[in-house]
């Protein structure tokens, strides 16, 4: 085996000349004991030991074996600030300004940008804000979301105790009626004096500590805060899905009702139309065909309706469970029309670094990339040994009046050493298997930042391209009414036919509905923007973004600071 294992130590005092063995080899790195050794070095130790404790007694002493646990226990103590593995370090990702950004910041809106935080503030309308807080508050997404947090959460801090000893208080008592025909019985009962009931009482405090040799459980503490950071940075990604969810289908609602409101009025102004050509038709100015022309515009028109209400009801429904809330709780609320919110711009200040910081998927996808990391380092300990520590404080008495006196107090004591000398490539599997996981988390991380900048490019490309034609369509929808009534008011003079009318008047209502329906698009993709610009939760002034995380503090008492 030739794989090469690594790991970094402070060693006080005389402990550092251990660095300048055959198989050690002592370099100064960042003021630290930098230990290397190979696999094959690490076997040779095994045997070595393993021969020092399990020799013949005719070729060993017992203070040969007692003088290899001292030294071990003494090493230990001396490097239990190593950790074996490579050290993490952050991945960096350069990318190139966004080109669709000239295109975004080519609109024209008349409303400044909002902060990125509370984007949905920017719109100006206290409904939509309403809608959106209220999701925030509800979601039963998002409150999953955070009872992960908590698991992973406490999963780390049951990571960090393992750091620590443990400490357990038994206490037994235990009566018997002694069989004179089992063998402890019969050879009992020969002696004089012998009582066929025995009673025993048994209490005392037993801790148990594993030394922390190679830093494997340490690495594995590392790991788990990691995923700890990562679920909550998906917590932050929930908050924002919400966010822009209850958004999209608030304005889609709102796009609806703008589009029954046109088509109730091209139901009103076709009514009017038929109105008037049944006039014509007493008067022998129309015909049958003109009326039932005017007849097929005005269902045409009603037919519309059907699909815009069961469009409308999904909306208010997929909102009102985005709020946490059965269908139709909510929907009063908004049932009368509102108009379409106006755009606000879209800040020109977020480069690429700045959407690495707000996006939490990358930044769940880095601290999986650092957990894969720590898990090498796992993994690579159990190349090496194993020294646990065990003791216990009580009393034993068969007599409960003299249980707590000093005959009585029995304390124990016990180290243990354990180091793997053969296991068939078993260690060797399960670091190139942890080596694996982190070449994917890193494939991952970089393929998410991709996606990320897809996302923003996207959205870049769909919000100037929307409001464009959304301009457009203004512009078309204010041409065909003045030619619609200029039509009317010719068809009431007899310059034209009805069927002239008739077409004018089905050109605007197409049109007005495809601008109502693109002005709604619109409002949704400046939503998607602030979404894929990471917009729904507070920066941090630290610049490793979405949570921060004091990674000097104890086991037991590392604390997690929310940024949401």
């Amino acid at each position: 085996m030739t794989a090469t294992t690594a790991f970094a130590c402070r060693l006080p005092g005389a402990l550092a000349s251990l660095c300048s063995t055959s198989t050690l080899q002592r370099q100064e790195h960042a003021g630290a004991c930098h230990v290397t050794g190979t696999t094959k070095a690490v076997i040779e130790a095994r045997q070595h030991l393993a021969l020092e404790t399990l020799g013949p007694s005719e070729h060993r002493k017992p203070r040969n074996v007692v003088g290899a646990m001292a030294a071990s226990l003494v090493l230990s103590v001396g490097i239990t600030a190593c950790a074996v593995g490579p050290d993490y370090v952050a991945p960096t990702t350069n990318l190139a300004p966004f080109h669709n950004r000239v295109a975004a910041n080519a609109q024209h809106a008349t409303i400044p940008a909002p902060h990125l935080d509370t984007w949905w503030t920017g719109f100006n309308d206290p409904m939509l804000v309403a809608v959106v807080e209220r999701a925030l508050a509800q979601n039963l997404d998002l409150a999953a979301a955070f009872a992960r947090v908590q698991q992973a959460r406490a999963s780390a801090s049951a990571a960090g105790a393992q750091l620590l000893p443990t400490i357990d208080l038994d206490a037994t008592g235990s009566t018997q009626h002694q069989s004179l025909l089992s063998p402890l019985g019969a050879l009992a009962s020969t002696f004089p004096g012998y009582s066929r009931d025995q009673r025993e009482y048994n209490v005392g405090a037993a801790a148990s500590w594993e030394i922390d040799l190679a830093g494997g459980l340490r690495r594995s503490a590392a790991a788990a805060r990691d995923e700890a950071l990562a679920a909550q940075a998906e917590q932050l990604g929930t908050r924002i899905t919400v966010a822009a969810d209850a958004a999209d289908a608030y304005l889609q609602i709102r796009g609806f009702q703008a589009r029954l409101a046109v088509a109730q009025d091209q139901i009103d102004t076709d009514a009017r139309l038929l109105e008037l050509v049944q006039v014509r038709r007493r008067a022998g100015a129309a015909d049958d065909r003109q009326i039932a022309q005017a007849e097929a515009l005005l269902k045409q028109a009603r037919s519309t309706v059907p699909a815009l209400r069961t469009a409308l009801e999904a909306q208010l429904n997929r909102l009102d469970v985005l709020m946490g809330a059965q269908p139709g709780t909510y929907a009063q609320e908004l049932a009368k029309p509102g108009a379409i919110p106006a755009i606000p711009a879209i800040g020109d200040n977020d480069q690429p670094l700045d959407v690495l910081r707000r996006r939490p998927d990358i930044k769940a996808a880095e601290r999986r990339l650092a957990a894969s990391n720590e898990r090498i380092g796992a993994a690579i300990s159990d190349y090496y040994p194993k020294i646990s520590l065990s003791g216990a404080l009580g009393f034993d008495s068969n007599s409960a009046n003299h249980l707590f006196t000093a005959r009585a107090f029995q304390p124990v004591g016990t180290g243990a050493l354990r180091w793997r000398l053969f296991d068939f490539g078993k260690v060797d599997a399960e670091v190139a298997q942890a080596r694996g996981a982190n070449a994917e988390a890193l494939a991952l991380y970089r393929q998410t930042v991709l996606k990320a900048a897809e996302d923003v490019e996207n959205v870049f490309m769909a919000l100037a391209q929307t409001e464009a034609r959304r301009q457009e369509l203004q512009d078309e929808v204010g041409s065909l009414t003045r030619a619609r009534d200029l039509s009317e008011r010719a068809y009431k003079a007899g310059a034209i036919t009805l069927t002239d009318v008739l077409d004018a008047d089905r050109q605007l209502l197409v049109a007005r509905d495809d601008l109502d329906s693109t002005r709604a698009d619109a409002a949704r993709a400046a939503v998607s923007a602030f979404r894929a610009l990471g917009g729904g939760w507070d920066l941090p002034a630290d610049p490793r973004g979405g949570v921060t995380f004091d990674r000097s503090c104890e086991p037991l008492s590392c604390g997690f600071t929310a940024l949401a």
